[in-house]
């Protein structure tokens, strides 16, 4: 059988085609057979242009239709869909233009001049806008549709997608045909989608959460998508009542719970909410199902593995814990030795199954770095599996703070200070310390009204936790620094804090 994911996706359209695939809140909804029609003519049209399977296409636009029906057409001739997050600008984008060597750029009008600066010889660019215009939607409005679908093994690239490059350049992670299947078809499974179904889509589609889990999962199952143009709380809350299931951030959510219209009655059509990308509170995950009655389904996933691990659909959901591995994925927790940990250790996660990736474009050191000599990927998180199999994050490893030669998890400490009243949210990092190496900084943000005490909340947690765990200096912000997907960057907070103890200083 055919391994291209786009030939996945078209077994599960609905018979009916004239289903609704797509429905924005402005301008016209496709159908399947819209979704099918006009990814075939930009498939053909492309293909014209010269582009041969395995071409890389890299794109930044503003989300739309046009850039999904893009997508599936990149699927569906075999080129490598190479998404860019659309607010990257020159000195971002000229890195990864450049090592991804794309046969073709697709870019908003606005940008023509400056992806043609910046793309490699030979390649070339064409536009497109989110209202249906631009060099690519006007050529492919009269190309032919060209419905061939070509075929593709499991192992024949079908995205690049680069990480963040928080500790050094951005690395382009290879994502095959094979691995995406992999991953949809574990995820319709353990999420219940069918061709019932109407999935509010808030989210961006240069990344994998929007793009592959969020998008994959409707097309997969022959269902309809609700697509936002951004998250907006008050257009997400109108939208809510006709839609069965939402995938958002934790960020969505604690914009949601600021909505006063938000309550059982608003979510009384919704079966599922799912949160990912970045932890999700105990007390976020306590306040919505108290306001909506829906306990959030928190899940676990990476750029180069799509989803590991998910809370079940029907079962225990815990806060604070992202579920038991989904079918298909192992985890296994290690030491420094590389050696397995027993239950309830936090160490190093490593993972393993046919949703992980072959490695990182054009650098076979990293990739090499990556895997362990038995095949499991090191994924840098930090987390335990409790004696039911279900996973918890600690943080990532290189977020781990030393403190005398003592190890500290962050997210042990940042669910200790959220507990505590008068804070909303915190984040936890080491900052370089005379005596103890590094010691812990808290960096909180205060709920609304609340005025913290430094002092009273280190009392509180002296209760608590360890000393050494016990943060020795607490700031208080307005916000938290985050990427465009609800992560705090921690690199920000320690390059901000990095001298708060001093050259000489003996805090204690």
């Amino acid at each position: 059988m055919d391994a291209n994911l786009y030939a996945l996706f078209e077994r599960a359209f609905p018979a009916d085609r004239t289903q609704v695939a797509l429905a924005t809140p402005a301008g016209p909804a496709f159908d399947y057979a819209a979704l099918g029609t006009g990814s075939a003519r930009l498939a053909g049209l492309l293909t014209a242009l010269g582009l041969q399977p395995g071409d890389r296409v890299s794109v930044q636009v503003r989300k739309s239709p046009q850039a999904v029906l893009l997508y599936l057409a990149c699927l569906r001739a075999g080129f490598v869909f190479h998404p860019l997050n659309d607010g990257y600008r020159r000195d971002e984008l000229a890195w990864l233009v450049t090592d991804a060597d794309p046969a073709l750029a697709v870019c908003d009008p606005d940008d023509a001049g400056l992806f043609a600066s910046l793309v490699p010889a030979g390649c070339r660019v064409l536009t497109l806008a989110a209202d249906g215009t631009g060099s690519l939607t006007t050529a492919a409005a009269t190309a032919k549709a060209r419905p061939v679908t070509v075929p593709r093994r499991e192992s024949d690239l079908a995205a690049l997608l680069y990480t963040s490059g928080t500790t050094g350049r951005a690395k382009g992670a290879m994502l095959t045909h094979g691995n995406l299947a992999a991953n949809v078809r574990a995820l319709v499974c353990a999420w219940g989608f069918d061709p019932a179904d109407r999935l509010l889509h808030a989210l961006p589609i240069y990344h994998a959460h929007g793009l592959f889990v969020a998008l994959g999962c409707a097309l997969a199952s022959g269902a309809s998508l609700r697509l936002l143009p951004r998250f907006d709380a008050a257009e997400v809350l109108a939208a809510l009542p006709g839609c069965t299931v939402m995938m958002g951030v934790p960020t969505y959510y604690t914009r949601l719970l600021q909505q006063p219209g938000l309550d059982r009655a608003a979510c009384a059509g919704v079966r599922l909410f799912v949160s990912g990308s970045a932890p999700l509170t105990p007390a976020t995950f306590a306040a919505f199902r108290e306001r909506t009655g829906h306990a959030i389904l928190e899940r676990y996933g990476m750029t180069e593995t799509g989803m590991n691990t998910s809370n079940p659909l029907a079962g225990e959901r815990r806060a604070g814990s992202v579920g038991p591995p989904l079918p298909g994925v192992e985890v296994r927790i290690v030491g420094p030795d590389g050696a397995r940990l027993p239950t309830g250790a936090t160490g190093a996660i490593e993972l393993r199954g046919a949703n992980v990736f072959p490695g990182y474009w054009h650098q076979p050191e990293q990739t090499a770095a990556a895997f362990t000599a038995d095949g499991w990927f090191r994924s840098g998180d930090l987390g335990l599996l409790d004696a039911d199999g279900y996973l918890t994050i600690n943080g990532r490893g290189k977020d781990l703070v030393i403190c005398g030669g003592l190890n500290v998890y962050p997210r042990e400490v940042e669910l200790a200070l959220d507990a505590l009243p008068g804070i909303a949210e915190s984040a936890v990092i080491g900052s370089p310390h005379p005596e103890f190496g590094e010691a812990v900084v808290a960096v909180i943000v205060p709920a609304p009204g609340a005025v913290p005490d430094e002092a009273a909340i280190i009392g509180a947690l002296k209760v608590k936790l360890a000393g050494f765990k016990v943060p020795k200096r607490v700031f208080v912000v307005a916000e938290l620094p985050r990427n465009t997907m609800g992560k705090v960057e921690k690199a920000a907070l320690r390059a901000r804090y990095a001298t708060c103890f001093g050259a000489s200083s003996n805090a204690s």
